[in-house]
């Protein structure tokens, strides 16, 4: 299945978009929320309010009229109270809710008549055709003629002003819904704004990321190319100023790496050059009359035999090098491995005259390692050391808090100061060497265990080859 893909500009910008609505719509649906109720909860309270500045106006107004004979029929109280210093106090509020009052009966009818506006009017009719019950009309949201109201009716008592009725108060919010309803036009206005600024935003982000990326890719594939020259970037973020250093390393290994694989196959050219060349021109003798074959099949042995055991050392050196080698290690006792190396080599010890021992006051070092590896390196210094030694080998073996070590002693000539430090180079050869290879083996396999191998030539007589092996492999 194959995975559509996408510019890290457009992620960004995706996210950065999704997060600003999702910010955007939570602010607005909670600032309608509050807003919505604030406003109820103001109107009703403004209602409530009015209700009872007036019911305590009309308890202290002292007036004596008949209720048939002396009311004139122009007169209403409603209009003194409008008048009054307590409904201007109303009128005060802070949110500015215009209120307003009339008396209607049951039958929708204007019970005390008073200086009603148009919208006053266009009020009661809208609540006589909505046929709305009198007695349940408690803070009713409604909109009449786009004005926003909150109503509500309350039953009269019966004085001497006021016949059995019900009072209508309502109040609008119109004002307050229109600010609420501009808050909201302003956070689209703001939600457009700031997303013109992501996307300016977003191009200037994701271009500090990927160019970077790209330089670093180039250089990727210029190493993937076999280019392997580092180069002088900086970059202000930490990461990629941190790969850029690891590819940098990454090509300067490969570069030797590289440098190294070519040396390796000049010299392998130059070494199975030699015994096939010996090996041709002794058939060629034969095939001419030249030489004897008994003679010539000896040569051709030797040769055959030494070609023999550089190829295995070749395809084993070829095993350790690669990188994609996967070993299994397992614990195991070092002293067993280093018995049986001596138990192999016995027999070419003696045909020198070589006595091989092994010097311990452990009976068991337990190593956490590739069992294969480890015994082909003793095998190789052992098999060095018999090629040098005059009448005797010493194996010492011991172990401290940190490391186990492993020292091989001959009692030789030693090594010429201007060679030591070359002997474990690969194809370097001393006056005994053989192809130059056992004891680079030796070194990439200790290496490959974290350890470390150095020589030295004794105070007497002898070369001293000293492994260490860290502990932190130990159970």
């Amino acid at each position: 299945m194959m995975i559509k893909k996408i510019k890290i500009h457009t992620r960004i910008l995706v996210v950065l978009t999704v997060m600003l609505f999702l910010f955007f719509s939570l602010i607005s649906g909670i600032f309608n929320v509050i807003a919505r109720q604030f406003i109820q909860i103001s109107a009703v309270e403004q209602i409530n309010a009015t209700y009872n500045n007036l019911m305590i106006f009309i308890e202290q107004a002292e007036y004596i009229i008949e209720r048939q004979t002396n009311r004139s029929l122009d007169y209403s109280p409603l209009d003194d109270w409008h008048n009054s210093p307590a409904y201007y106090s109303l009128r005060q509020n802070a949110l500015r809710i215009n209120v307003n009052v009339f008396i209607i009966d049951s039958d929708y009818n204007l019970q005390i008549r008073h200086n009603l506006s148009d919208d006053d009017l266009k009020i009661i009719q809208e609540i006589k055709y909505s046929n709305i019950d009198l007695s349940m009309l408690k803070n009713v949201l409604t909109k009449i003629d786009g004005r926003v109201l909150y109503i509500s009716a309350f039953q009269t008592r019966v004085n001497s002003i006021l016949d059995n009725g019900f009072l209508i108060i309502y109040a609008d919010v119109t004002g307050l819904i229109s600010f609420a309803t501009s808050i909201n036009i302003f956070l689209v206005i703001l939600v457009f704004v700031m997303f013109i600024i992501s996307v300016i935003a977003t191009f200037f982000l994701s271009k500090s990321i990927t160019h970077p990326i790209k330089k670093i890719s180039m250089f990727a594939s210029n190493i993937g190319h076999g280019k392997f020259s580092q180069n002088n970037f900086s970059f202000k973020e930490e990461e990629f100023d941190n790969l850029n250093i690891a590819l940098n390393n990454t090509a300067k290994q490969l570069s030797i790496y590289d440098s190294e694989q070519k040396i390796f196959f000049q010299n392998v050219s130059h070494e199975l050059r030699t015994p096939l060349m010996s090996i041709q021109c002794q058939a060629e003798g034969i095939s001419y009359g030249l030489i004897e074959p008994s003679r010539a099949i000896e040569t051709i042995l030797n040769e055959t035999h030494r070609l023999s055991n550089l190829v295995t050392d070749l395809l084993y050196i070829s095993k350790i090098d690669n990188i994609t080698t996967v070993y299994e290690t397992a614990k195991i006792n070092l002293l067993e491995i280093i018995r049986s190396c001596i138990h192999r080599q016995q027999l070419a010890a003696e045909k020198m005259g070589i006595k091989l021992l092994l010097n311990s006051n452990l009976s068991i070092i337990e190593y956490e390692c590739v069992g294969e590896l480890i015994s082909r390196a003793f095998d190789n210094l052992i098999s060095n050391a018999i090629r040098y030694a005059k009448t005797e080998i010493i194996l010492l073996c011991s172990k401290n808090q940190d490391n186990i070590m492993i020292c091989v002693t001959d009692d030789g000539c030693g090594i010429e100061p201007e060679r030591i430090q070359h002997v474990f180079e690969r194809f370097y050869k001393g006056n005994n060497g053989n192809h130059g290879i056992g004891l680079s083996i030796v070194k990439s396999i200790i290496e490959q265990h974290k350890g470390n191998i150095t020589v030295k030539n004794n105070i007497n007589s002898g070369a001293e080859f000293t492994i260490l092996l860290p502990l932190n492999k130990v159970r």
